[in-house]
């Protein structure tokens, strides 16, 4: 007699193989945005700003147009890479509290979209570099004012995370170095917006929001690896 044998169920949302798929690919999406942002960041757009001399602005960028071209497709692609990153977050995050994991997947959402709009300002400063200098300060400055204005949004992101992380039970030092990741963000957002001279403090307040950014976003990545290999807890 043959013996029929039910066919095995889809995986659920919630088991253990979805959940490490989800940390992995957050954690190559992390991997990548580290790279990517170093490059487009400091090394192609930021060291062709120069704040207050268009002229010196316009030359970096006529002398340096094919980095500052690298460094913008970079952008793009960290625009990319951070929509699918939001997904995998909350995906891995949605069993511990689903409408936070929702709300912090939204906030990296918002962040990502003053990030793409912010690419434009890149395009324009490129297409009026032998035109008006001043144009191209102004575009580099627009381009600037908009991704900060995103990193709020991101820095919410971050407390978030911070909180599903005490909520699920992740590592209690993340749970509380993400959110003032995040207040970082937010704080300097809110300097440049708020002070007549933000250049004064610009090199304090970019130590401000990097020292905790790196630490913690690198010690979040890290976490995400482990999850994945299964050499650390997946949040509940």
């Amino acid at each position: 007699m043959t013996t029929l044998t039910a066919p095995a169920p889809p995986t659920a949302p919630g088991e253990p193989s979805t959940l490490r798929a989800a940390a992995r690919t957050a954690a190559i999406g992390y991997a990548a945005i580290f790279v990517l942002a170093i490059f487009a960041n400091f090394l192609a757009v930021g060291s062709v700003l120069h704040p207050g001399d268009a002229a010196a602005t316009a030359d970096a960028l006529a002398e340096g147009e094919r980095t500052f071209r690298l460094g913008t497709a970079a952008f793009l692609f960290i625009f990319v890479v951070d929509v699918v990153l939001a997904w995998a977050l909350h995906v891995l995050f949605r069993g511990v509290h689903h409408d936070l994991s929702l709300l912090a997947a939204w906030c990296r959402l918002t962040y990502t979209v003053f990030l793409g709009v912010s690419l434009v300002f890149l395009d324009a400063a490129l297409r009026l570099v032998d035109h008006d200098e001043e144009l191209v300060l102004l575009a580099l400055n627009a381009f600037d004012t908009t991704w900060v204005v995103g990193l709020a949004a991101f820095g919410v992101h971050l407390a978030l995370l911070g909180r599903l992380m005490r909520l699920g039970g992740g590592p209690r030092w993340l749970a509380i170095g993400l959110p003032v990741a995040g207040a970082a963000y937010v704080a300097d957002t809110l300097a440049r917006l708020l002070l007549t001279d933000y250049q004064a403090v610009a090199d304090l307040a970019l130590a401000v929001v990097a020292t905790p950014s790196v630490v913690f976003e690198m010690s979040l990545a890290i976490w995400l690896v482990l999850v994945w290999r299964g050499r650390a807890r997946i949040p509940a």
